[in-house]
């Protein structure tokens, strides 16, 4: 596959893998490329944000290729308020996701916004923390009103097979940053997980909000502080020492920065 991704505004990470920083809050949109399949990991925060993706995902592959599948890291609004731009993606999430974006929340309460996880991730909670980060109301709304949940839903590992070899695998990596925090892993040209394979391409996991490398990782009321770190550990071991870690918001790090990012969040949060 022969493409300049970075004509196109992507970040090329490795054969067929690459990723675009959004504007505004930096979020991470990951892309995985087949040759049957396209998969898309976080779709932005609002369906503006997710068609410019789209356009973008056609521009990059031509010959009327599109996002076929998609994997949303965690249910935020900076995350997963752009889906409705993909109509006839198959959309996964980690197991209960799905459950706690459709239901209603109760809007903001207290100092920091939003005290309850229903609240936070629900519909209207998903307008309220948009809001109060800046977010257009109108434009949330909108997005809100059109939000697509997943229909399949990951416990543990599940394997997309997307063609030409290229497969990913959706692990349940949380608790941590929420209560269904979905990474995904491409693993090297050799096909084993944190090597480099005779084309020299690492592995690449895609970790959403579980590491951070723009700021410190960011703990609302819904995360799940005493297991943070070993949702990390869990990605170390899927990824290993050679890989490309992806995080939500951020430059791209190594394996050293998520050895050090976990034990500073055990330190922050009292745990082992």
């Amino acid at each position: 596959m022969d493409v300049c991704w970075e004509e196109h505004g992507w970040e090329r990470l490795a054969p067929g893998v690459g990723r675009r920083r959004l504007p505004g809050w930096d979020a991470t949109a990951g892309l995985v490329v087949g040759t049957d399949a396209v998969l898309l990991y976080d779709t932005g925060s609002t369906v503006r944000e997710g068609a410019e993706l789209a356009a973008g995902v056609r521009a990059l592959l031509g010959g009327g290729r599109h996002v076929t599948h998609i994997a949303l890291s965690h249910p935020h609004f900076d995350h997963v308020l752009g889906t409705a731009a993909f109509p006839g993606a198959e959309v996964y999430g980690a197991v209960g996701m799905a459950r706690l974006l459709t239901a209603g929340g109760s809007g903001p309460s207290g100092p920091s916004g939003l005290s309850d996880p229903a609240a936070m991730s629900g519909m209207s909670g998903l307008f309220e923390e948009a809001v109060r980060l800046g977010a257009d109301a109108e434009e949330t709304a909108r997005a809100v009103d059109g939000l697509v949940a997943p229909r399949h839903e990951v416990s543990g590992l599940l394997t997309l097979e997307l063609g030409g070899g290229r497969r990913a695998v959706l692990v349940n990596a949380g608790p941590g940053h929420t209560a269904h925090d979905l990474a995904v892993l491409v693993a090297g040209a050799s096909g084993t997980a944190g090597a480099a394979g005779a084309s020299g391409a690492a592995s690449v996991v895609f970790c959403g909000d579980l590491v951070e490398e723009s700021g410190e990782p960011q703990a609302g009321p819904d995360a799940v502080p005493g297991r943070w770190p070993a949702a990390l550990d869990r990605l170390l071991t899927l990824g290993g020492e050679d890989a490309v870690y992806v995080p939500g918001h951020g430059a791209v790090v190594d394996a050293v920065f998520v050895r050090a990012q976990r034990d500073a969040l055990a330190a922050r949060f009292g745990v082992s």
